[in-house]
């Protein structure tokens, strides 16, 4: 008897709203997922439970657990990780509250992670990129330190751009993320805030080298839109190469949008100063670019689910 394809092993690499959209993309494919979540998130209620419990930052790792929930029948938990409570002295999502309490219950965040992951029977596994609590600083290019991911992510009036980003202290990359990055087919990095949601786990040390070790292609995928404070004024090269500096070696593929966006959701980004990411690379002299419609655009301007799952999935068949 012929043998049997095995699954192909993809793994994605980020936090925040970009993994959440991949990884929902992806679920619905029998593929073996896995997700490595940044760990240096410092605001909102996240913020607070740092402070007030001294736990790892739960948010990002939340909303990946969300992302690959099982979804068909009775998931009652996965309803109420969602909930958000609101007014009074604490603000915070039960989700955050259940991961704290898991990591203060189980020893530490990871083993936590597992037991939810069970209950949420979840399609995938989810492991933070490290178990080490660290702050991530930004370098700006007057000389400026800025301390703290929340600092980074909402600038205070106008600032200069950021040269360099590092955390403090050095962090290692928790070891079953490591394996999960060692034995992928694919490994996904991004879309997200490329200082605050994405190369913060590439400063992790250990995990440049196990994505350069590992025999997976890398997949890198633009934002669609800049943000201010740190990627005013960026095109898709300079994500690229913002990427690849941190990572440490070229991307085997990277995937732009080409599709039009919305005039009118435009004009509310721009008072963010926020605008789209010019493609200033052609698929002809660069192969590695990947153009296709992605934006997703109902209310806010997002990546489209299954549109980017469609794309990943195509090229790990072909791997």
């Amino acid at each position: 008897m012929p043998e049997q394809s095995k699954k192909k092993r993809i793994t994605v690499v980020g936090g925040g709203t970009g993994s959440y959209t991949v990884l929902k993309g992806l679920k619905k494919y029998d593929l073996e997922l896995a997700a490595i979540v940044t760990m240096f998130d410092s605001g909102g209620s996240t913020g607070l439970l740092i402070d007030e419990l001294g736990v790892l930052p739960p948010g990002d790792i939340r909303r990946c657990l969300l992302a690959l929930a099982d979804e068909s029948g009775e998931n009652t938990l996965r309803e109420l990780f969602e909930y958000r409570f609101e007014g009074g002295v604490s603000e915070h999502s039960l989700g955050n509250l259940i991961l704290a309490a898991a990591e203060k219950r189980y020893g530490n965040l990871a083993l936590g992670i597992g037991k939810l992951s069970k209950i949420l029977r979840l399609k995938g596994r989810v492991y933070p990129v490290s178990l080490s609590q660290s702050q991530l600083c930004a370098a700006l290019a007057d000389g400026t330190i800025i301390t703290g991911e929340t600092n980074i992510d909402r600038p205070v009036g106008e600032r200069a751009a950021i040269n360099h980003i590092f955390l403090k202290p050095a962090a290692p990359v928790y070891e079953k993320a490591q394996e999960a990055l060692l034995d992928s087919d694919l490994i996904v990095i991004g879309p997200g805030d490329l200082y605050t949601s994405v190369i913060p786990n590439l400063l992790v040390e250990g995990v440049s080298q196990a994505i350069c070790d590992s025999p997976a292609k890398v997949v890198y995928v633009c934002n669609l839109m800049t943000k201010h404070g740190e990627t005013d004024g960026y095109t898709a090269s300079r994500f690229l190469q913002e990427i690849e500096k941190y990572l440490g070696k070229k991307v085997d593929y990277f995937i732009c949008n080409k599709n039009g966006l919305d005039p009118q959701l435009l004009q509310k980004y721009q008072q963010e100063k926020q605008f789209p990411v010019v493609v200033d690379l052609d698929p002809k002299t660069e192969p590695r670019l990947i153009l296709t419609d992605l934006a997703y655009q109902p209310n806010l301007i997002r990546h489209h689910r299954d549109k980017i799952a469609e794309v990943l999935v195509n090229l790990a068949a072909h791997l």
